[in-house]
């Protein structure tokens, strides 16, 4: 078997990104993966502005300004956002000036509200400031025809507040993927349908869509497939033709009737990885068709949420285009709980974690840790980590823990 760290380099080699461009309109853009630099004709700010409210001086008129000798100057126009100044700042005047207003020509300099006492048209300035102090100036934050947004990133709220800014109403972006989702077996059954002993409810679908469509995927549902190798076969052929990707659950461990492996070979698939050294997702097969991936993955509900979070999550990321993605984030910790393992395979427990008294604190859910127990699932935040070779991690003692 592989080793978890293994398998993660072989699919990230594997991945190539979509290079496919579409534009969507500004509304539509979050979340989506940029696919050209933007830039604007204007500087930000466009123009000097003032950062606080107050007033616009010139520096060498305050100088000498203390609580004892405040400096009387006179008060020609009031700026407040939005508005052009109409008048020249000349000494011994100011004007009264709002946060965001255009800095008049001839002031150079704020002073602040809370140093001044106005009374009518004058106002006295009880401490100087600092030359250009509470000044935005024209250009400080972007110049024109610079990059202001570089190809490759994921347009999260602050890139649609400078996508807006820069006035960008058709945005750029790579073509979302799409990724095919079969579910095999013959137990399983809809949602909709009544339960029948023996027979299972296919969660695996619903979990893998919302997966995809939370990194960035378009899901491609194409429903339950018996465990027949000839209905496989039509399955996913049809799933490689309609999808970037396709990910099945089930029918890849060592069964009668797991006909994956087989089925893809059949098909002309490379097989890259069977096996994994994790637990749980053990049965786990990556193979190529051509630039095309396809994961058969175990069909055990907690077996298919560790696999998604270890190794097909960072993968989904790198096929966006998103030229800024990061490995699984795993930090250290400490547990709240004794955590035991066999030892021979990399082992996950869920929980949460939480930051306390700076470090990151582990607590395993309640319940089972079996693969098939879904329902402890259920508001999870992290996975600890216990490596191959250990059997045991003791309260307090340190443990990677993989934040998801």
């Amino acid at each position: 078997m592989l080793t978890v760290t293994e398998v993660e380099k072989i699919i990230l080699d594997l991945v190539k990104p979509i290079t496919d461009i579409e534009f969507v309109s500004l509304h539509d853009a979050t979340n989506r993966i940029l696919a050209e630099d933007i830039t604007s004709p204007l500087d930000f700010p466009s123009e000097d502005n003032s950062a606080m409210d107050g007033y616009a001086v010139k520096y060498k008129d305050v100088l000498g300004a203390t609580p004892n000798k405040p400096v009387p100057l006179r008060i020609v126009e009031e700026i407040p956002a939005g508005y052009c100044p109409q008048k020249i700042i000349h000494e011994g005047e100011t004007a009264r000036i709002f946060t965001g207003g255009i800095l008049p020509q001839g002031a150079d300099s704020i002073v602040i509200q809370e140093d001044t006492k106005r009374n009518l048209d004058r106002v006295l300035i009880f401490s100087p400031t600092n030359l250009h102090n509470f000044v935005r100036h024209k250009g400080s934050f972007y110049q024109a025809g610079d990059v202001l947004l570089s190809a490759g990133m994921k347009i999260n709220p602050p890139e649609m507040a400078i996508l807006a800014t820069a006035q960008c109403l058709q945005v750029p972006v790579f073509r979302s993927s799409v990724i095919g989702i079969l579910s095999t077996g013959n137990e399983l059954i809809t949602p909709d349908k009544p339960l029948q002993k023996g027979q299972i409810i296919d969660s695996n679908q619903y979990l893998l869509a919302s997966f995809i469509q939370q990194n960035g995927g378009i899901p491609l549902p194409l429903g339950i497939i018996p465990d027949d190798e000839i209905a496989l076969e039509k399955a996913i052929s049809q799933a490689l033709e309609k999808a970037d990707w396709v990910i099945s659950t089930g029918g890849v461990s060592v069964g009668e009737y797991d006909y994956v492996d087989k089925v893809l070979t059949k098909l002309g698939g490379e097989i890259k990885v069977k096996k994994v050294a994790m637990k749980p997702g053990k049965p786990l097969t990556v193979a190529t068709f051509g630039d095309k991936l396809y994961f058969g993955i175990p069909g055990n509900p907690v077996s298919t949420m560790v696999t998604c979070w270890r190794l097909l999550q960072t993968a989904l990321h790198k096929l966006s285009g998103n030229r800024y993605y990061t490995p699984s984030s795993i930090v250290r910790g400490i547990t709240r709980n004794h955590l035991r393992s066999d030892g021979n395979r990399e082992t996950y427990l869920w929980g949460n974690v939480k930051l306390m008294e700076g470090y990151y604190q582990f607590t395993t859910a309640k319940g089972s840790h079996s693969s098939g127990n879904l329902v402890n699932l259920r508001g999870v935040n992290a996975l600890a980590i216990i490596p191959i070779g250990t059997n045991l991690i003791e309260i307090g003692d340190d443990v990677q823990i993989l934040l998801v």
